[in-house]
């Protein structure tokens, strides 16, 4: 993901923002030990891979097979470039066991050619397919095109109103005047909250505007850009744990989250970070990543070159 990409690391500003104060009003105590927690990559066909988390001379068909042995979740982007066929999705399914979710981005026919406008049709079409994913079928998400702007207000709330109830849906805003007036952004998220529609949150270093930190329902969908293990992708999952045990706390329900590098050959070494702190500092149980080289030796190796 090239989102947000800085030339110099180095001079970006990480500073990891508070929480919004609209939160309290989404979030009731409860023990965060019944949060369900998700945690994967934006995709599996990496040949990088083998050798590392897919055992060597693995196939490009046996990928997914292997991947799904080692995450509880993936974002599905590819879901964003084509509708697939109910028995490739069936496919997909039956390799996974029954915790693990798919999470399908909108087909970009809906978001970025038809800008969400008389698109019904091919909205249920894109629906019947991924229906196919079951119990297996997680949280999808709709991003919305950089050009997309609060001018076009009118014509999110209408499609949002109109999609089915289930699977939950959250939405990534991407132009800049989402954010920048107070008064547009009140007013999106408190629409958001009552359709139970959820809100992305992206952590990017040249974007600080789509780290907003706020929820719109009980569901945290992050998806986290990674500087091919900077010193400072570590601060920032350790500061990201601290927040979502926070919101773990209050009462938040699902989260997901969702590793992007601008590299993606990196991306299981700080997955596998991520997860062990999270298992430590949260009370979770969730797999690791199982590397060919053990994996607490690698990120070792890697913090200290940082």
């Amino acid at each position: 993901m090239d989102f947000g990409k800085v030339p110099n690391v180095d001079e970006a500003d990480f500073t990891f923002p508070p929480d919004h104060p609209a939160n309290k009003k989404i979030l009731n105590k409860k023990d965060f030990i019944n949060t369900k927690v998700y945690v994967g990559c934006a995709k599996w066909g990496r040949k990088e891979w083998v050798g590392k988390i897919y055992p060597p001379k693995t196939k490009e068909k046996d990928f997914l097979s292997h991947y799904v042995k080692q995450y509880n979740c993936i974002e599905l982007n590819t879901t964003h470039y084509r509708i697939y066929k109910a028995e490739v999705i069936e496919g997909w399914r039956d390799l996974a066991g029954p915790e693990f979710k798919f999470c399908p981005k909108f087909y970009q026919q809906i978001s970025h050619r038809k800008r969400l406008k008389d698109c019904e049709k091919i909205t249920e079409i894109f629906y019947n397919s991924i229906f196919n994913f079951k119990n297996n079928l997680g949280d999808c998400f709709l991003q919305l095109p950089p050009n997309f702007a609060p001018k076009n207000f009118e014509i999110l709330k209408k499609y949002l109103e109109q999609l089915p109830k289930s699977p939950h849906v959250c939405v990534e805003f991407r132009h800049p005047d989402w954010f920048n007036d107070k008064g547009v952004f009140d007013e999106t998220f408190s629409m958001l909250n009552e359709l139970n529609i959820g809100s992305v949150i992206t952590d990017t270093a040249g974007r600080r505007d789509v780290l907003h930190m706020r929820l719109s329902n009980k569901t945290a969908f992050i998806r986290f850009v990674g500087n091919n293990l900077h010193a400072s992708d570590f601060k920032r999952i350790d500061d990201w744990v601290k927040r979502l045990k926070k919101w773990m706390r209050a009462g938040l329900d699902t989260v997901y989250f969702m590793m992007h590098m601008h590299d993606e050959k990196d991306s299981p070494e700080l997955t596998a970070y991520t997860i062990g702190q999270l298992n430590k500092h949260c009370k979770l149980n969730l797999q690791e990543p199982q590397f060919i080289k053990p994996a607490k030796k690698i990120i070792s190796r890697i913090r200290r070159k940082s």
